[in-house]
């Protein structure tokens, strides 16, 4: 399947000059995926929501000023590998290229959409992320704010005083806040209702009751959920408590399920790639192997490794998060560090990583479900 055939030729575009106010109400008013940024009437890059809740710019800067790269496909490009570049650049869309001329854009939702069917072959459990943030009742805006930056996220599941689900916070329920409130104030009172609205809680703006997956439940279902209420997660939760909250499952992680591969190596995704600095993928892939391979009996079926840039630097270079992430035949291992430059950050990351693989020693391997999904791919 080509990625024309699931492409659109309509999306949102701006030019580079547009004030940066009237980009915001775009992202109230129509919801985008991301806005496509014009300079001379040439493609210039994109805006996502995401880069609006990470940025402190004023509204009367340029479009221009927030403007990033999107990866550019071709129309032919596979489907599969799309989900690929799509999930490595953190992004939820990319503008789609006839030779040198933009012919339209493709979003993670277009090519959920049309896999939909094929995804029968999974369970929530076997791509859903059990290592999941969550923040309580009182916890304020402001706070929710650094979190979803800290973390690189886009939504979290709100507690109770009793541990129990209760609601969920958006990246796009930020926005809305935001953008309603401040458009309220005048010049003169801007810095206080800034202060005011980062000190609601998140009680006043989560979303209540939340949609919730069980790990038996099938992939094409929960996808179908997704793009029904545009949701762009799932909680999930456990099979005998509603309220309990085990993980969360993304649009995001079906996609990366979409790049396994039947290669003898194993599997590695990497996420923000842009920031790999002395550090190679190679390099990355064969590390992460070597720590696998120390445990014959458990078979790492994907790797996924995040990279993450604090502002803070030291002589120039950046302070890095890495988290690594393993799914094998027995379940996740995870490792995280933070180190200056993405090489640093990375090796602190693989030593937590396995010492904590240390606890998935001793199973058999299973990867019916891999095989499942490979063979319903290969019809796309």
């Amino acid at each position: 399947m080509d990625i024309a055939d699931i492409a659109t030729r309509e999306f949102v575009e701006v030019d580079a000059n547009k004030r940066l106010g009237k980009v915001r109400s775009i992202f109230e008013r129509e919801n985008p995926k991301g806005i496509i940024v014009t300079e001379d009437g040439a493609y210039a890059g994109v805006i996502t929501q995401k880069q609006l809740v990470q940025s402190h710019v004023e509204d009367d800067a340029k479009a221009g000023a927030m403007t990033s790269s999107a990866p550019k496909i071709g129309r032919t490009d596979d489907v599969r590998e799309v989900a690929r570049v799509l999930v490595e650049g953190g992004t939820k869309i990319a503008p789609v290229f006839q030779g040198e001329e933009l012919w339209g854009i493709v979003t993670e939702d277009d090519i959920l959409d049309a896999v939909l069917e094929n995804l029968d072959a999974l369970t929530i459990e076997q791509i859903y992320t059990d290592d999941v943030i969550t923040v309580t009742e009182d916890t304020n805006v402001g706070q929710v704010v650094n979190l979803l930056r800290k973390h690189g996220i886009s939504r979290l599941p709100v507690l109770d005083d009793t541990d129990s689900l209760t609601g969920m916070v958006t990246r796009h329920d930020i926005v809305d806040v935001v953008v309603r409130d401040m458009n309220k104030a005048t010049r003169g009172d801007r810095s206080g209702e800034i202060e005011r609205v980062l000190d609601l809680p998140v009680y006043d703006v989560m979303n209540s009751p939340v949609e919730t997956a069980k790990l038996a439940d099938s992939v094409e279902d929960a996808v179908s959920r997704m793009l029904e209420n545009d949701f762009a997660g799932l909680v999930v939760t456990d099979e005998d408590d509603d309220g309990h909250v085990i993980g969360i499952v993304t649009k995001t992680d079906v996609l990366r399920a979409l790049t396994y591969t039947e290669e003898e190596h194993m599997d590695v995704q990497i996420t923000n790639i842009k920031l790999l600095d002395t550090i190679s993928r190679e390099t990355i892939r064969t590390d992460i192997g070597e720590v696998a391979d120390k445990y014959q009996a458990m078979q790492v079926q994907h790797a996924h490794v995040r990279f993450h840039e604090h502002k803070e630097k030291l002589r120039g270079t950046p302070l890095i998060q890495c988290q690594i992430r393993l799914r094998t035949n027995k379940g996740q291992a995870a490792g995280s560090g933070e180190g200056y430059g993405a090489e640093t950050a990375f090796n602190v990351a693989l030593d937590k990583l396995e010492r904590n693989v240390l606890e998935l020693k001793g199973v058999q391997a299973d990867e019916e479900y891999r095989g499942q999904l490979l063979r319903k791919l290969g019809e796309l």
